[in-house]
């Protein structure tokens, strides 16, 4: 029987504690495909999954990761082969379904993407959850009148979202591109060189006080922080704007009026990369393959590690001090 490790997280009254444990394959939840995983990431949601009351897991113990990419190892579903190179973000791995901290996951086979030709497998984790919401933030923005010279802000610029969104829209030509961060001083060169125009903080761009309609400053904002910064933003989308939104770091609560709503026409879409569809789901991840993929995704890694680093990232991204994407490497 095989043996593998995995990092696995259990509830240990007052904490969740993590450790390298060696499993077996029968140790697995069930699933269609077993697949032998290469690569995952670190995200924002992954180290919530570590810590008590982080709200993302019900029950333990758990393998976190909410994404991964690998090779089929054993199918039962003929939709799939062994070889097949897949990739698998969302849905209830890594919160409710073993995850891809692990050398094996076993999963429904309903939840896996086949590797795009442009990708490699190492490519589709740098891009990841936090690309694959980038994308989907991206793809809101378009269903609207959106042009490549119009002004587009993107919020929590330095973390995953924001970066690979920010390299994202440069591929596709967009030309005036503001990325907004708290680490904008230490992060400016790295900003202007995944595609930003401009560089600033949120406390530049801070109104002193905030009305209901200010200045139309941007037709599409991509928003992966929350909380109260929404007021503004909303009061500064210009006529038909699109503001996409898929985080809540800054915060769970804003205030608004309807008059952007119904003044401007303006639209807030909320971004749900858990249950996107499969075919949206297919087709943004065959664009991140090709017109959509960043020229320089291995400058977007700010760090790569194993399996037993992970704690260390966790709490690096909890305190807000990763630039980019964390990659893990496993097989």
């Amino acid at each position: 029987m095989t043996n593998f490790k995995a990092l696995l997280a259990k509830n240990e009254s007052e904490t969740i504690q993590t450790a390298i444990e060696e499993l077996t394959l029968s140790d697995l939840p069930t699933g269609e495909c077993l697949i032998k995983v290469h690569y995952s990431s670190v995200n924002y949601k992954d180290a919530l999954a570590t810590k008590k009351g982080g709200g993302v897991v019900r029950i333990y113990p758990m393998i976190p990761g909410i994404d991964l990419s690998g090779e089929i190892v054993s199918s039962t579903d003929a939709n799939f082969n062994i070889g097949d190179k897949v990739l698998v973000t969302g849905y209830q791995l890594g919160t409710a379904h073993f995850g891809g901290f692990s050398e094996y996951a076993c999963v429904p086979s309903k939840w896996i993407v086949p590797l795009p030709t442009g990708l490699t497998l190492k490519e589709a984790m740098i891009i990841g959850t936090a690309g694959f919401t980038a994308a989907l933030s991206i793809h809101a923005l378009e269903q609207n009148p959106l042009a490549v010279t119009d002004s587009i802000l993107v919020t929590g610029a330095t973390g995953g979202v924001g970066s690979m969104a920010i390299a994202m829209l440069n591929k596709l030509g967009y030309q005036q591109i503001t990325a907004a961060s708290r680490k904008a001083t230490a992060s400016t060169d790295y900003l202007h060189n995944i595609g930003a125009t401009t560089v600033t903080t949120p406390a530049e761009l801070q109104l002193e006080k905030i009305k209901p309609l200010e200045k139309q400053l941007w037709q599409g904002i991509i928003d992966p922080v929350g909380g109260h910064g929404l007021t503004q933003w909303l009061a500064q989308l210009s006529y038909g704007g699109t503001l996409a939104l898929s985080g809540n770091t800054g915060g769970l609560h804003f205030d608004s009026t309807v008059l952007p709503f119904i003044l401007r026409g303006i639209h807030l879409t909320g971004i749900d990369s858990v249950s996107c569809p499969m075919a949206l789901r297919k087709s943004l991840w065959n664009r991140l393959a090709t017109t959509m993929k960043p020229d320089h995704l291995e400058m977007m890694i700010d760090n790569e590690i194993t399996l037993n680093e992970l704690p260390t990232a966790f709490n690096k991204i909890l305190s807000g001090e990763m630039t980019g994407r964390t990659l893990v490497k496993i097989h």
